[in-house]
Parts: structure tokens; sequence; C-alpha cells
């Protein structure tokens, strides 16, 4: 039998059930489906959501409360932009998976995007047909494919090897507007707040790079990574082409010398990115999609999404 539950948004005393079934939900979810154990290994990992979230989108986490045992069954955070509202990770803790919280869940920032007249857009697991199922069942439209990859960095790192005429960059402050006008051309979204926050980096976990035109100063390219006990991603990032993203990844994965590089999304139709991250060595460990429900801007360049945080 189903329980009964409370959806609610999270208060800060529930931040540590809410990381303690985030890191429940995914151990059990990919120990089932992948055989990878402990992928979340710690709670200090696993508290990298609130305690990211919390600073940066304050109050934008909705939670199922167990109505009979007070029990959080599931949480998932959302991200209101100027252009959209984004749906960032969604778990069930894995006593309630197949009792629909999920559902429940998404029903709720469905509302908010609804009442904000904004379309509602994430990225999601391709290898989840449970998931896919759910967000195809509220509307969402599939929209990019992307492969995640992931690569060897030499001690040495990887040679930038920007275009001619473009330098790669630490970004600055004083980057984020000609940022914002780039992602809104590429992307059609306004994420001016993720940048300020990236780029001001007081946890010191957040990497971020511009590639700039040499004559114009025009910004062409945006890249982040965090590194973090809790997510070592490189993304999110724009570009204006498959040869500008290549030398910011390549620059960001450089953060990472002498390690495995964390998880980074190629858009499957940008080949000459793809074949250039073939040549470091990259190898492919999963697949994942852009969806939307709701009218977005078609993709006019390079997008790589991550999922920390999900704010495109």
């Amino acid at each position: 039998m189903a329980s009964k539950v409370i959806i609610r948004l999270k208060k800060e005393s529930d931040n540590e059930a809410v990381a303690a079934l985030i890191r429940d939900s995914l151990n059990v979810w990919y120990g089932r489906h992948f055989g990878i154990e402990n992928l979340v290994p710690s709670m200090e990992a696993a508290s990298i959501y609130t305690r990211v979230y919390d600073e940066l989108d304050p109050d934008c986490c909705v939670v199922a409360e167990d109505a009979e045992t007070g029990a959080l069954a599931g949480s998932c955070f959302f991200h209101p932009r100027p252009t959209h509202v984004s749906l960032g990770i969604m778990n069930v803790a894995s006593a309630y998976f197949g009792q629909k919280v999920s559902s429940k869940l998404l029903a709720y920032i469905v509302d908010v995007a609804e009442r904000r007249n904004q379309p509602l857009r994430l990225v999601s697991s391709a290898m989840n047909l449970d998931s896919f199922s759910l967000y195809n069942r509220f509307g969402f439209v599939p929209r990019v494919m992307f492969q995640d990859m992931v690569v060897a960095v030499p001690e040495e790192g990887f040679p930038v090897a920007a275009p001619e005429g473009t330098v790669v960059r630490e970004a600055t402050m004083d980057d984020v507007e000609g940022i914002v006008a780039l992602e809104s051309s590429v992307n059609g979204v306004d994420r001016s707040k993720d940048y300020r926050y990236f780029i001001e980096n007081r946890a010191g976990i957040w990497g971020v790079s511009v590639a700039v035109d040499v004559a114009t100063g025009e910004i062409l390219g945006v890249m982040c990574s965090v590194k973090d006990p809790g997510s070592a991603m490189v993304g999110p990032g724009a570009a204006r082409d498959d040869a500008r993203a290549a030398a910011l990844i390549r620059y960001e994965l450089n953060r990472y010398r002498g390690e495995w590089s964390p998880v980074f999304l190629i858009p499957t139709d940008a080949v000459e990115l793809r074949n250039a991250m073939y040549a470091l060595g990259a190898k492919n460990v999963e697949t994942h999609v852009a969806q939307a429900r709701g009218e977005v801007a078609p993709k006019n360049g390079v997008v790589i999404p991550s999922f920390m945080p999900e704010t495109a």
C-alpha cells in the first residue's frame, strides 16, 4: 500500500535528512542497475546540494514527507531564472520506490513553472527509462542528446590550443555581461546569477574560464567546473563553435592534472568536439538528454550542461 505523503518546501532543519535520502537513492539505484557501489561515499558528499542550492536558490526545494512517520520520502530542487525554470536533482528514498512520489514532486514544480508562464527545462539520464517515462508523461520533449565522457588527464595537462585570434583565460566579474549575452544567443537562457556565484567562488570549488576574441573582446565561449567531494564535473558551458568549446574543456580539465577527469557532457551532434575529446583518449560512460516542457529557443552553438548546478 502506498504511503500518504505531504508535499511541502524544504526547511533548513531538513538538510541532513535530504542529504541522507539523496545518498540512499543514488547508491541503491546505481547499485541495482550498474553495479556501482557507494556512488555517493559520504554524507559530506551528499550535502553539496543543500550547501550550494541553499546559497544559490534558497527556498527552492520541495520534499515529500510521510504523513504517518514524518520521514522524508523524496526531494527535488528547482531553479527559477529570468527565462525559465530548471528542474534539479530529484530523489526518492529507496523504501518509497514505486509509490509515485516523484510524480507528486514533479507536479508541484510544473505548477511553479506554469504560474511563472515559463518553460521547464532539465537534463536527465537517457538510461533511466523510469525517469524518462515520468517526464514524457508530464509533457517534456527531448531536444539534445549528450554523451558523458571521462579522460585521464596527464601530469603536464593538455595543450589548450585555442583557435587563432582567440585567447582562453580565467573569467572575472567584468565578463558576466558578455557571458550572459553569449549564452542567451546560444541557448536562449539567462543565468547571470549562476555565473556571478561561480566567479565569486566563496566555497573555493568552482573554476570558470572564457574564450575571448582578441580583436574585439567578444566572449565566444565560457566553461565552468566544480571540484568537491560531492561533485566533480566540467560544465556548465556554452560556445559559438566546437573548436572553442574544445579549448575551454581542455583548459578546465587541466584543473585535474594527474587524475581521471570528472564527467563532462558532449552534444552528440558536435562531431568536431567529440572527435577532439576522443583524440585526448576520452571514453563514454553514460548518455543524457536535454528536455523541455514548453517552448524554448533552438540551440545555436555548443551547449555543455552540468549536474552541479542543474540550472540550464
